[in-house]
């Protein structure tokens, strides 16, 4: 059985803050969630109280297993100044320990026409080797995730499952690996199984959102009974992320992966 973990930006928001999404999440039967960004530097993300979030987290018994980088940086872009990104992950990090969350996800930003595409992604392993030398002894690990270019991040450098896993490798850290989106992956028209296969190890968090329309699952045309049992066949047993847009009250959304997770 898949530990599933809503995302309280999406889901429980009728709750109130996140503090008390953390509650409703944990009454609903949850025992994990994940978040964008704590200080909510980047839109969409809000800032949280850290130290109410912290206390609605040890009070439930929840885990907090994900939360994002800040701020969302343009690595490829000129005049390519990283130093808001490195400045800003020390402080995300000491909020990931604060909260006992062991993964941060980064990015890649947008990629930039004016260099070759492998060129860049070279660039961004060195980048990556940077943040883990600086992050070291954290026990933080990063997850760098791959989004898709065809609806909702049209110019990102990274939007190819086997490109982020070619940047994890060249990493080369047990602290660092690969975001799997099985949303993502699917407006991408990827081979989910492939896909995995090629990562390997490498997959160190999932999320999920239906496609069409990223919604919950049940809205769009993927087959999640399939789904689950592939990422089950590839020996992904960590936590899924519920990265979705709701189109009905939390409860009911997270219904049909519930069950299909816990068959999985």
């Amino acid at each position: 059985m898949y530990v599933l973990a809503p995302n309280i930006e999406l889901l429980y928001t009728e709750a109130g803050d996140y503090q008390d999404r953390v509650r409703a999440a944990a009454a609903a039967g949850f025992t994990a969630v994940e978040f964008w960004g704590p200080t909510g530097v980047d839109a969409p993300a809000k800032p949280k109280d850290v130290p109410a979030v912290k206390a609605a987290l040890e009070e439930t018994g929840t885990t907090l297993v994900a939360q994002l980088a800040e701020p969302r940086t343009q690595f490829m872009i000129p005049p390519r100044d990283h130093s808001a990104f490195y400045a800003k992950l020390d402080e995300g990090v000491a909020i990931a320990q604060e909260l006992g969350c062991p993964r941060i996800v980064v990015g890649s930003g947008t990629g930039f026409g004016g260099s070759k595409r492998q060129t860049q992604l070279d660039d961004l392993i060195e980048i990556y080797r940077k943040a883990i030398a600086q992050i070291d002894g954290s026990g933080i690990t990063l997850v760098l995730e791959p989004v898709n270019v065809r609806v909702d991040h049209p110019g990102s450098l990274l939007d190819r499952t086997a490109e982020a896993v070619y940047v994890a490798r060249g990493v080369d850290s047990p602290f660092f690996g690969v975001l799997y989106d099985i949303y993502h992956s699917a407006v991408e028209g990827e081979d989910m199984a492939a896909e995995l296969a090629n990562g390997g190890d490498l997959i160190k968090y999932v999320q999920l959102a239906d496609a069409p329309g990223r919604g919950e699952p049940g809205t769009g045309d993927l087959d999640w009974e399939e789904r689950l049992g592939t990422l089950r066949t590839a020996g992904y047993d960590g936590p899924i992320g519920l990265e979705y847009y709701p189109t009905t009250e939390s409860n009911a959304s997270v219904a049909l992966i519930r069950d299909v997770a816990a068959r999985a």
